[in-house]
């Protein structure tokens, strides 16, 4: 990782998520809903016709609930509200990962999308199984590498050797924590690879 505070940030900000957007529509939707009852108490005080349901109409609901709903309706609604909570909670808390990776740089923020470091995978086990390139597919995430190998019917393949070949280009990026890697061989091949 770079050493300068400016291309630390610059990283963090392409590597993680912005909590923006979730921010903005929770705060729309509560300032929607404020401005509507605010709306309907003041139209409810001038006497004047209500917008969807009057101030006074919308309290006699209120304290009717309870006693026109069940016990389970009363749980499934304080269960959804738990879980909007939740997910509300659990959004500004973790970290919102965006699919890439920080390399090594003494001078700038290299970042780099998490498909193109699989998509250089896949070639290193390519060219170490001699394999086409539909017949291997890599998937990078934060902490492992899979590689799926479908062989050619009837060729034996060498898992290891292609397994070091994966090792070593993945080194070569430098990648702290390095991911894992597995590989994976299909049982089923592909004809006439």
């Amino acid at each position: 990782m770079s050493t300068t505070l400016p291309a630390r940030r610059v990283a963090r900000r392409t590597t993680h998520s912005s909590r923006a957007m979730a921010s903005v529509v929770t705060a729309a939707l509560l300032i929607l809903v404020l401005v509507w009852v605010g709306a309907e108490t003041v139209l409810s005080a001038l006497d004047a016709p209500a917008l969807l349901v009057s101030s006074v109409e919308m309290g006699e609901w209120l304290i009717a609930v309870p006693q026109h709903t069940t016990s389970a309706g009363l749980v499934g609604a304080g269960v959804g509200l738990v879980l909007i909570g939740l997910a509300l909670v659990l959004v500004g808390i973790l970290p919102g990962r965006r699919p890439r990776h920080v390399l090594p740089s003494e001078r700038s923020a290299m970042v780099v999308d998490d498909e193109v470091i699989a998509a250089a995978l896949s070639r290193a086990a390519r060219k170490a199984a001699g394999l086409l390139p539909g017949q291997v597919t890599t998937a990078v995430r934060r902490r492992g590498v899979d590689v799926r190998l479908r062989p050619t019917s009837g060729v034996a393949l060498d898992q290891a050797a292609v397994e070091e070949a994966v090792r070593h280009e993945l080194a070569s990026y430098g990648l702290r924590p390095e991911p894992a890697v597995r590989v994976h061989v299909s049982n089923r091949g592909v004809v006439g690879g």
